[in-house]
């Protein structure tokens, strides 16, 4: 499982001390209090990203913010060391560590598997995290970027500047690769044995796929048994 000082190293490399310490405090007591009431859900380091299309396993959530953190300053290097632009990258590593911060709240485990909060039946993550960015102050650029990262199509607004748009973009992503290669790899496991792996890890996702390409279908059984017997009792 990815663990949380991954975080903190990309929470470090804010060069803004103030924007860094802010954030700092959001991710080390990841809660909202609506009401009187607090809310708090699952740690980051064992909540998933999502419930069934990427990074559905413990541990996801944090790998998510890490991978995503490391395209969008690939992305930066792009838009500054080819097109000649100039990028926020305070703004842009703020608004990666903070775009999801609080879909843990919104995630619980029942048995073998992720379901949703009784907070997340009336709010979605992405307005929580909007509107307690707003009460505690953060920028208005950083507001923005949290809340245009699901782009036009699937969030409330466009990303409207670049450092918005980087976000939204390394978040896309990472999303698309982690949901495809664990597609695949539930598809080969379900093919291969008849059932699928529950939970299965992103880590065990790419061995499963790239098992097929080894050594096909015999390759794809041996790797599934492999990862069943290699796997601890709880997730």
């Amino acid at each position: 499982m990815t663990e949380i000082p991954h975080l903190e190293n990309i929470i470090k490399l804010i060069k803004d001390k103030d924007l860094q310490r802010k954030v700092s405090e959001i991710v080390s007591k990841p809660q909202i209090e609506i009401a009187g009431v607090v809310y708090s859900g699952l740690s980051l380091e064992d909540s998933p990203a999502s419930l069934t299309r990427h990074h559905s396993y413990p541990g996801g959530f944090v790998e998510h913010i890490v991978a995503t953190a490391k395209v969008a300053l690939a992305l930066c290097d792009v838009a500054e060391e080819i097109y000649g632009g100039r990028v926020d990258r305070d703004m842009v590593l703020a608004g990666v560590v903070l775009h999801d911060i609080f879909k843990p709240l919104t995630y619980e485990f029942k048995g073998e598997r992720y379901s949703t909060t009784n907070l997340a039946e009336r709010l979605d993550h992405l307005t929580l995290v909007t509107t307690e960015l707003i009460r505690r102050d953060f920028p208005l650029e950083l507001i923005h970027i949290v809340c245009a990262h699901h782009g036009g199509q699937d969030g409330p607004m466009w990303p409207r500047t670049v450092e918005a748009l980087i976000c939204h973009l390394a978040d896309y992503a990472d999303s698309q690769l982690n949901g495809e290669v664990l597609r695949a790899a539930r598809y080969l496991s379900r093919r291969a044995t008849g059932e699928e792996l529950p939970l299965l890890r992103s880590k065990e996702a790419f061995e499963i796929v790239q098992s097929k390409k080894a050594e096909g279908w015999q390759g794809v059984r041996k790797t599934v048994e492999k990862i069943r017997l290699n796997r601890p009792s709880s997730p």
